[in-house]
């Protein structure tokens, strides 16, 4: 399963790691991802999505029904 958030669309994102010395190596930033379930009252059932703590967020502030119906129509498969 790829590290990308349903909701937001954050993808894991590459810049250096820097030393005491100053060299510079890749790395890779990941997007903080959680598997999380929610309750979707209108249709009685549990919907898991797998979502960044930015989208909690968003979940908590929109409504879990209004996001998801956003994620529908923007062919995301719940």
């Amino acid at each position: 399963m790829a590290r990308v958030c349903q909701l937001t669309g954050k993808r894991p994102i590459t810049g250096n790691k820097v030393s005491h010395s100053n060299i510079k190596t890749k790395r890779r930033f990941l997007p903080n991802l959680q598997t999380k379930r929610f309750f979707l009252a209108e249709e009685d059932k549990w919907v898991t999505v797998k979502v960044s703590s930015e989208a909690i967020r968003t979940i908590n502030k929109n409504g879990l029904y209004s996001v998801v119906k956003e994620m529908r129509a923007a062919g995301v498969k719940i």
